[in-house]
């Protein structure tokens, strides 16, 4: 089960330099002119968890494999790209494809690096991009019910449950707010999702700051952080030219960077995990002597999907999962000791699977 976050902001706010530093590759070209991104670039990064590696120490893993997040570096939007302006709507196409969006903001100063608009001020960059991903939703809501219209004189339910949702979208971005604000009740969230609306997509906002500032921040990003919890929205703080440093720099030589520079880990692991968290992503294992496993499922998964993760015949032919809570595992040091404290549980078809879990599941076919 993939998830992919699209990196999306103004052009030289920093986005290329934290998709370089994120998948640890030049394959996003930096430069200091808009629309030096010209097709998508696309990286896969593990998901940073410290569980993991303890849970293979006990078991003697050969092989520890991570969870990974996808992100998508989608290039400088300008005002007016909802109307087609810079590369506009080929690189709303690809928004549409991610389940969440990071919005890249400048909160630093720099005068040898222009900014499009000539001022800085993140708070109105994050309405800009807002405003332009609303106008093109507002254009796609438009169109469809226009294309529903005759189908729903004919009666058709689906064309009618399609259209209830789409004017609720229309009424919340005709009065400038986004589709997240609407209020999706629980049996029409599977069909609210598969509109793909822009705007219906979590915001992760990314605060690009000076290096001195990477720690503690700056009274812009704090302007950021004031927004997002405004909007119910998620904000970290991040300095893309010290990532872009430290993804250079071995593992030993990076730790003592940032121990120098007063920070506790790397921007990119507080990133990939705000953006976990933003999904309402969680994390089980599979641990054994070949190799001990992170994998991604949705909070609220059930035994049988989060089996299906690992293979289809596996929810298919689903019998059981044998279960042991993670502090139980690693007090028990591994799974006889767990049995042995009465912590190893055997659960069925409706156990909902909680973060951190070691499963093995036992399924036919």
């Amino acid at each position: 089960m993939g998830f992919r976050m699209g990196i999306v902001g103004l052009p030289n706010v920093g986005k290329s330099t934290l998709f370089n530093a994120l998948t640890r590759t030049a394959a996003a070209q930096a430069a200091n002119f808009p629309f030096c991104t010209i097709e998508p670039n696309v990286g896969e990064v593990a998901v940073p968890d410290a569980r993991l590696e303890k849970l293979a120490a006990i078991a003697g893993s050969k092989q520890i494999i991570p969870t990974r997040m996808t992100f998508v570096d989608i290039a400088g939007l300008v005002r007016g790209a909802s109307k087609g302006e810079g590369l506009g709507n080929q690189f709303l196409a690809n928004i549409r494809e991610c389940d969440a969006i990071a919005h890249v903001l400048r909160c630093f100063e720099d005068g040898d690096i222009t900014h499009v608009e000539g001022r800085i001020d993140p708070v109105a960059d994050a309405e800009t991009i807002e405003t332009e991903l609303m106008l093109a939703d507002l254009d796609s809501v438009e169109r469809r019910r226009a294309n529903l219209a005759r189908k729903i004189k004919g009666g058709d339910k689906e064309s009618q449950d399609q259209d209830r949702l789409l004017a609720a979208a229309e009424t919340a971005l005709t009065a400038g707010r986004p589709a997240r604000s609407v209020a999706v009740a629980e049996d029409d969230r599977r069909q609210w999702r598969m509109l793909q609306l822009l705007t219906a997509k979590p915001v992760l906002y990314v605060c690009n700051v000076e290096e001195a500032a990477a720690a503690a921040g700056n009274s812009q990003s704090a302007r950021v952080a004031a927004l997002a919890k405004a909007q119910g929205a998620a904000s970290v703080v991040i300095s893309a030219r010290i990532e872009e440093e430290i993804s250079q720099l071995a593992e030993d030589e990076a730790a003592m960077f940032l121990d120098e520079m007063g920070l506790q880990e790397a921007g990119l692991d507080r990133l990939i995990k705000a953006g976990y968290a933003l999904l309402g992503l969680q994390t089980y294992f599979t641990v054994g002597p070949k190799e001990a496993r992170a994998w991604t499922i949705p909070a609220g998964t059930l035994a049988p999907q989060a089996a299906g993760v690992i293979h289809g015949d596996f929810e298919k032919g689903f019998i059981r999962a044998e279960t042991v809570a993670y502090d139980d595992y690693i007090a028990g040091k591994g799974e006889a000791g767990a049995k042995e404290a009465g912590k190893f549980r055997v659960e069925g078809k409706t156990y909902e699977v909680k973060d951190g879990d070691v499963l093995h599941f036992l399924f036919s076919g």
